[in-house]
């Protein structure tokens, strides 16, 4: 199955680190795996396990995509969040993940920023 999103920002060292033991011993070596990283699929159940013992994120927001597949925020009062997409076929891959979270109040359709 080829990955829906691959992962190409900074969030894809930080997760490769969360669900990898592993140690970096330089700036360049931290480079090189985001460089590297794809995306981090598996079990949703484990994932989402592994997302609350570390980081106590917790389902935020979720929504159904045209294909059938659940995106799904988490957030933390830490200000930790994370996106993670689940297939129709049930493999969950996160597809983002970053800190400063903040929730910003619905806005009418018809309301432009001055």
């Amino acid at each position: 199955m080829k990955p829906l999103i691959k992962i190409v920002s900074a969030s894809a060292f930080a997760m490769t680190a969360l669900f990898s033991p592993l140690t970096l011993t330089s700036t360049a070596e931290a480079q090189q795996m985001v460089q590297r990283a794809g995306p981090v699929c598996g079990d949703r159940t484990a994932l989402m396990t592994q997302l609350k013992g570390k980081y106590s994120e917790q389902p935020k927001s979720m929504g159904l995509a045209a294909n059938g597949s659940v995106l799904e925020v988490l957030t933390a009062k830490t200000g930790t969040w994370t996106i993670l997409l689940t297939t129709p076929n049930g493999i969950t891959c996160l597809i983002a993940a970053g800190e400063h979270w903040e929730d910003m109040e619905q806005q009418n359709a018809d309301y432009t920023p001055s």
